[in-house]
């Protein structure tokens, strides 16, 4: 009898550490924050090994400040702000909670219509807005080639509409390079020999600096 009831309480005990278990592992999985990456070759990481690369960077970086976040990589190389618009509906899967939102450069190098780029920049703005998700908006510079007039339209395009639709900005994605506001005379260090894309060390930096701003971007999804 007593080796019964001994089974009997060791069975509750055993249901009762499982019950526990499962509702540590259900409370984990609501903190974590689900975030959509939506750029171009910058995001997608771009002629480094995997773990150089932003995303893995920027996630590593959250982690060891304590933040349990998934970051989907959705930075597509070549795609213009058109292509972003195209495909953020369904690259919006149901568990994403805000979205980091990183074209216009290969807008800028096709010398597409700043009018054109604002709209698909906003169309996606519209598209998280409606889906109540927060979003980080990383701005562009427009090079001053093709002249005064489209490089105001064009960089104006992002603080702009970062404030229309509340959401977080960044002023460029290169942020992190930059010392008192202009590239550095040893800019060579932290670029690919292509002088487009970020080396591993480039990428380090750079999220010091995205980094920052996704943490508020957790911080208005936890809110």
């Amino acid at each position: 009898m007593l080796h019964w009831v001994r089974y009997g309480l060791l069975g509750l005990r055993n249901k009762a550490l499982a019950v526990v278990l499962l509702l540590l592992a259900t409370g984990a999985a609501a903190e974590r924050v689900h975030i959509l990456a939506l750029g171009d070759s910058l995001t997608q990481g771009y002629g480094l090994i995997e773990q150089e690369g932003f995303v893995p960077q920027l996630r590593a970086w959250l982690a060891e400040r304590g933040h349990e976040v998934r970051i989907v990589n959705a930075g597509v190389s070549g795609d213009t702000t058109a292509g972003g618009l195209a495909r953020v509906e369904w690259s919006l899967t149901p568990e994403i909670q805000a979205m980091i939102v990183a074209l216009g450069g290969n807008d800028l190098l096709r010398g597409i219509d700043p009018a054109a780029a604002r709209a698909n920049i906003e169309g996606i703005l519209k598209v998280a807005e409606a889906r109540g998700l927060e979003v980080l908006l990383i701005g562009m510079s427009a090079p001053g080639n093709y002249g005064p007039d489209y490089k105001a339209q064009f960089d104006a395009i992002y603080p702009e509409l970062a404030e229309a639709y509340d959401a977080l900005y960044l002023e460029s994605f290169f942020a992190g390079l930059m010392q008192d506001g202009e590239m550095p005379t040893d800019l060579g260090r932290y670029m690919q020999p292509d002088g487009i894309h970020p080396n591993g060390a480039g990428v380090a930096r750079i999220v010091e600096a995205v980094g920052t701003k996704v943490e508020a971007l957790i911080a208005r999804v936890d809110r």
